[in-house]
């Protein structure tokens, strides 16, 4: 038994491999709203394996216990065979991928042939569950049992959070504007692009957006956004004010191998190029094109100051952003003002680069990579957009653009900077070497050094609001929203439930003499400029907070009772860090659905009983 479970070991082992490096790292799955069908097979396969790998550890399953085993061992593998289709349909898997699915295949084959006549055994015994302990082995699979049921529960959250799409969640309210631009904007998906859209849909402009999966573009901004997978679909007649493209596959995603740097060339070459042949065949031309780039462009260059008169250094990354804005200014030939914005370390919340650095930063300290006398040129990404928006509306502004907060600093100053934001050591110094043998020529992200300087922008009058570092880290990390309180609450009278739930809500706030009005959703208009239907505000709770925010589900739940001075030790723990999402995920999965299925039926027999 014991090499059972040294070969379930090692399953678990690359199977945890597969998940984060493959399916988070890489494929960003939970992110993925055309993976959700996935993402439930991971579900259901990573709750099965946990009572699977617990009870074998600490256990013999004897008897009708044997079979309850077997029948769970053939459940899971039905999911996973059918987790392989779905995947085949689905996404393209890289190489290294279908390669680990092979080899996670032959060991559990082979686990299965040595457990097999164990398993027949146990089945002849009498029913009973037998305490056993293999030492090491017994830990070892139950902490992996305990870290597989923890990722199942991630993954589940993920599940339900991807059932409902990202502009219902958070709905923006549009600005009024009388005279609404067209912009067409590609990478609209990232990290920069997901803000950027956002902030322009606020404005009451229009939106085209550029996405390899405008799936997900719909996922993220709704109706408002007219999601392309193709240029080619824009005819010709069509009148666009202006482009913002910032696509390109991440440069810090694997190793550059041959075929890595292939692929970051074209996903930013192509789009680029197609970009500029939509302006050659447009009547009206745009008026600018906005296209990103990065500080790569300057290459290793010590201690020297940077302007945007400084030329291309070496290197693979200063050769893709020379080719990249070479592809951009043959847009200038169509008499169109092009601003190429060489883009630092772009810091914020939700995503980017932080993340990560901040997240290993909390757990294990600081970390010093090489000498830490390199330059770290960085931006906020607040500051980012709003450098976008001089580009669009500046006339005089062209060419390069270094896009990067005024005070560059040391790698070690930086590492330095956040392990005192977050309140942590900074025990390590990851030798250069060591780097460079691990990442390749890829460790050129983290080593090279690029003292760059905003020069054309200050001389532009651009002042930066967060331009300091410590200032940046402590909006980023610390300077969290309030806690939002309700101050209106759109209830679904047809619905009696909701009826009866909010009606408790009302008197309870009427009774500790609360202000907090509950409207009709038949009978509120308000709503629209937020981009909701009549319908979609009976599937889901919304309330409307003091600060202005429009908040649903859960959150919307948080908000109420925040406003009750009886209630709001519900709120506070509703929103603790294991509860919030577990909270989430029953609202998501259980309670909308059923409620909002039910008042539909409910309706439709209404309807046949008056027809009738």
């Amino acid at each position: 038994m014991t090499t059972v479970l040294i070969l379930f070991c090692i399953q678990c082992l690359l199977g945890a491999f597969d998940n984060l490096w493959h399916h988070e790292l890489e494929a960003g799955l939970s992110r993925q709203p055309q993976a959700r069908t996935e993402l439930a097979l991971h579900t259901l396969r990573e709750l099965l394996y946990a009572p699977i790998f617990v009870g074998i550890a600490w256990w013999s399953w004897q008897g009708a216990w044997a079979w309850l085993l077997i029948a769970l061992l053939a459940t899971e593998m039905v999911v996973t065979i059918t987790d392989f289709v779905v995947e085949d349909r689905t996404r393209r898997l890289p190489p290294m991928e279908r390669v680990l699915h092979t080899v996670l295949a032959m060991n559990y084959g082979a686990l299965l042939a040595l457990w097999a006549p164990i398993l027949q055994q146990w089945t002849r015994l009498p029913t009973a569950m037998t305490a056993v302990d293999h030492g090491p082995w017994s830990w070892a699979l139950g902490v992996f049992g305990a870290g597989v049921l923890g990722w199942g529960l991630y993954d589940l959250f993920a599940v339900a959070r991807l059932g409902v799409p990202q502009w219902l969640r958070e709905p923006l309210r549009v600005e009024p504007n009388e005279a609404p631009r067209t912009l067409l904007v590609t990478g609209a998906t990232g990290f920069i692009g997901r803000a950027l859209v956002r902030r322009l849909l606020q404005r009451g402009e229009r939106i085209i957006v550029l996405s390899r999966d405008p799936l997900r573009a719909e996922y993220l901004f709704g109706p408002r956004v007219e999601a392309l997978g193709s240029l080619a679909a824009i005819d010709a007649e069509r009148r666009i004010d202006a482009i913002v493209n910032l696509a390109g596959e991440p440069v810090a995603g694997g190793l550059w191998t041959r075929a890595r740097r292939e692929r970051l060339l074209q996903s930013r070459i192509a789009v680029t190029t197609e970009v500029t042949m939509l302006i050659r065949r447009l009547r009206h031309k745009p008026a600018v094109l906005v296209n990103a780039s990065a500080i790569g462009w300057y290459g290793e260059r010590g201690d020297t100051a940077l302007g945007e008169d400084s030329g291309a250094g070496e290197g693979f990354l200063s050769m893709l952003c020379r080719r990249w804005e070479e592809a951009a200014w043959a847009a200038t030939r169509e008499g169109v003002r092009v601003c190429r914005l060489r883009i630092g370390l772009v810091l914020g919340r939700g995503g980017g680069v932080l993340q990560p650095l901040a997240l290993a930063t909390r757990l294990a300290g600081g970390t010093v990579l090489g000498d830490g006398r390199h330059w770290m040129s960085w931006i906020h990404l607040q500051d980012l957009l709003r450098i976008i928006d001089l580009a669009l509306e500046d006339e005089d502004l062209h060419g390069g653009i270094n896009a990067v907060a005024p005070q560059p600093l040391p790698q070690a100053a930086f590492a330095a900077a956040l392990a005192g934001s977050l309140r942590r050591p900074l025990p390590w110094r990851v030798p250069a070497w060591l780097l460079r043998l691990m990442a390749g020529e890829m460790a050129d992200l983290f080593l090279v050094s690029q003292r760059v300087e905003p020069r054309r922008l200050l001389a532009a009058g651009f002042r930066h609001e967060l331009g300091g570092i410590d200032a940046a880290l402590d909006q980023i990390l610390h300077q969290a929203l309030p806690a939002p309180v309700a101050a209106r609450v759109w209830v679904n009278q047809r619905c009696p439930v909701c009826r009866t739930t909010m009606g408790l809500q009302q008197a309870t706030a009427q009774r500790g003499g609360v202000d907090l009005a509950f409207c009709p959703v038949e009978a509120d208009r308000e709503l629209a400029a937020w981009g909701l239907q009549r319908e979609q505000l009976r599937r889901r709770l919304y309330v409307q907070t003091r600060d202005g925010r429009l908040l649903s589900g859960i959150d919307a739940f948080a908000a109420i009772w925040a406003a009750l001075p009886r209630r709001r030790w519900i709120a506070t723990l509703m929103r603790l860090p294991l509860l919030y999402p577990i909270s989430c995920m029953v609202y998501d999965l259980a309670v909308a659905p059923l409620l909002s299925g039910w008042d539909e039926r409910r309706a439709r027999r209404r309807e046949l009983a008056q027809l009738r």
